[in-house]
């Protein structure tokens, strides 16, 4: 009976080692990147809706490069913003700007075109600056204003769709399938773009091109890099945006953090030795609310845009967020 009882017990423990082992893979899948992308422009035929691996060293989210038909980081290439947030400017040159947590900045600025981002970040107290991400940006041109942002989550799964999408105002919905779009009159349009959640293309014809991709900060990244954001911490995962953009009618003045690398005579400031390479500004880049075009360096002078600063209690009073897109802030629900 002994040896028996040994043998039982043994297997007992071997099956709750299992168990457990796979509970906690299945709650680590939550917190991992989508590692799967897919060329979504049917004109590349040789390569279109053919998925792909992520290469092992993408730290968040990829593209794929229909061209070539392979896959990209999506920090890899000019004009992208991601991570803690780095910068790749048009002269490929990568650099970071952190900002500060709860503050809107001019990432691009031009006579008809003006995108803010608007910061999330976590306090190291060892450290005289905020971690920050950026969580939503706003786009102005003409008389147009669009809205993209990360909805707050505590707890990370990607088939959870956690995108805000706005236009003039108005909620935009998209049906989470690939290749789903939402067209304005004047030419703007939405599309999801290389999967089904988290994931969308906004478009202007004959001005930009914008991918923005939601991820969250996973714990190995806040393991390796000190965040301190904890799977079991309940208020937030930090879900923020990776993205790629691509300018088709910039002046020569045109501004901004990233916006600065298009201009004729930008010469970078970067220290190329530099291995964590910080460009500074806050004073400079710095506005009042998402939609405002009112930082030092604003080149924006088109549209009929009025800058009123409220407070969050003002912005978020009155707001309908009966939506199906989870409980979000508030920013992209209608009055």
């Amino acid at each position: 009976m002994g040896s028996r009882n040994l043998v039982f017990c043994i297997i007992v423990l071997i099956l709750g080692m299992i168990m457990a082992a796979a509970v906690e893979g299945a709650d680590n899948n939550k917190y991992k990147y989508p590692k799967k992308a897919k060329c979504s422009i049917g004109k590349y035929k040789h390569c279109y809706n053919i998925e792909h691996n992520c290469p092992d060293s993408c730290p968040g989210s990829c593209v794929v490069d229909c061209v070539s038909c392979k896959p990209i980081c999506s920090c890899d290439k000019p004009g992208a913003v991601c991570q803690d947030p780095r910068f790749i400017g048009a002269d490929g040159v990568t650099f970071y700007f952190h900002g500060k947590k709860d503050g809107d900045f001019c990432l691009v600025s031009d006579a008809n075109l003006h995108i803010n981002g608007h910061f999330i970040g976590k306090r190291n107290p060892a450290m005289s600056r905020d971690f920050t991400w950026v969580q939503s940006i706003g786009i102005l041109f003409d008389d147009h204003r669009i809205f993209v942002g990360a909805e707050k989550t505590a707890t990370w799964d990607d088939s959870v769709d956690r995108l805000g999408l706005a236009f003039d105002g108005q909620r935009v919905s998209l049906p989470t399938t690939q290749g789903a779009t939402w067209r304005s009159d004047d030419g703007v349009s939405f599309t999801r773009s290389s999967r089904a959640t988290n994931a969308v293309t906004v478009e202007a014809e004959g001005r930009f091109k914008i991918e923005a991709v939601v991820v969250p900060i996973t714990e190995e990244e806040s393991r390796v890099h000190g965040y301190g954001i904890e799977k079991s911490e309940e208020e937030d995962c930090m879900a923020h945006l990776d993205l790629a953009f691509k300018f088709y009618s910039l002046t020569k003045d045109v501004n901004g953090v990233l916006g600065q690398t298009y201009a004729k005579d930008y010469v970078s400031k970067v220290k190329i030795s530099a291995a964590m390479a910080v460009v500074g500004g806050n004073d400079k880049f710095s506005t009042t609310d998402l939609f405002a075009p009112d930082c030092a360096a604003s080149r924006f002078v088109r549209g009929n845009i009025n800058i009123v600063r409220v407070t969050d209690q003002q912005q978020h009073a009155g707001l309908d967020c009966s939506s199906d897109l989870g409980r979000g802030t508030g920013i992209v629900c209608k009055k």
